[in-house]
């Protein structure tokens, strides 16, 4: 009978097994499996728990609340609001237009936005806007100064030294101090005028306002009804020279409805029609002298 050998197995590992342990060695292959597998899981476990609408909506809830529970700590509430370097007539007008109830949380206020608002203001130049200790909101305002006042068809506007809009005034005896400007496009030009209203020196006191022509010149409106008519180009260099004749030769003494500044070449003076008149006959009576 013949005996029957057992078979003896292959010591070499399976192609299977020699290419995982092949893997296992690879040192990505370790480090991945050991971060990302937890990593994996985590994601596993939190996809399975938030997949319920319910649990979401709570969460979000929860969140909410400890949201709320923080920026309404008294150390986060703001109870009053400051307003520094505003009129109060402004003052008033500023605390209308934010509009703000108190106390409220810091964090449900916007600085940008507020300060937005409040330079929409035409009496106000800049604003700044701060929380303070103290549970303060503190508005700093730069406002703006009345220079000159326009009058326009519609009425009279309070203009600063750039020529922006302050206010409208109703009456101009409440701002009777300041100068007065008047024509179309006037209030693009109030450098200008302010340079001329400063050059006026001497005439100054005689000076009723300054009209703008042709939106591109000015006009020196004096008493008497007297004017001046400046050119577009370097008007305080001809006012200059007219005040200079004044001096040296009482020029604006006289009878004269006008003084044309316009050709610098060509100064011109405009007789009103009595100094014409007496102007005409005397030379009749010298023509006449003269005559056989």
């Amino acid at each position: 009978m013949q005996s029957m050998n057992p078979i003896r197995r292959d010591p070499a590992p399976s192609r299977m097994s020699y290419r995982m342990n092949r893997l296992w060695l690879t040192p990505s292959f370790r480090v991945g499996l050991r971060v990302g597998g937890p990593i994996v899981l985590v994601a596993l476990v939190f996809g399975i728990y938030f997949g319920s609408a319910a649990r979401r909506a709570a969460l979000v809830a929860n969140f909410d609340q400890l949201r709320s529970t923080i920026e309404h700590r008294p150390e986060f509430m703001v109870s009053m609001m400051s307003v520094d370097g505003a009129s109060p007539p402004l003052a008033d007008a500023i605390r209308g237009v934010l509009a703000l109830d108190f106390p409220r949380s810091s964090f449900d206020i916007d600085p940008v936005a507020l300060r937005e608002k409040i330079e929409a203001l035409d009496a106000v130049a800049s604003a700044d806007i701060r929380v303070v200790p103290g549970g303060v909101l503190q508005v700093t305002i730069r406002q703006r100064v009345g220079a000159i006042v326009w009058r326009t068809r519609d009425g009279l506007e309070l203009l600063d030294a750039t020529g922006h809009r302050v206010a409208s005034l109703t009456d101009r005896a409440a701002e009777a101090k300041l100068p007065l400007i008047v024509g179309d496009g006037a209030d693009q030009a109030v450098p200008g005028a302010l340079a001329l209203l400063a050059a006026a020196g001497p005439l100054a006191p005689r000076v009723r306002g300054l009209e703008r022509m042709g939106a591109r010149r000015w006009d020196v409106v004096l008493d008497r009804d007297q004017r001046i008519m400046l050119p577009a180009i370097d008007p305080v260099s001809a006012l200059e020279r007219v005040i200079a004749l004044d001096q040296s030769q009482a020029l604006l003494s006289h009878d004269i409805v006008a003084v044309d500044m316009r050709n610098e070449q060509r100064p011109t003076l405009r007789l009103s029609q009595a100094a014409m008149a007496a102007r005409l006959a005397s030379m009749k009576l010298l023509t006449g002298a003269k005559g056989p």
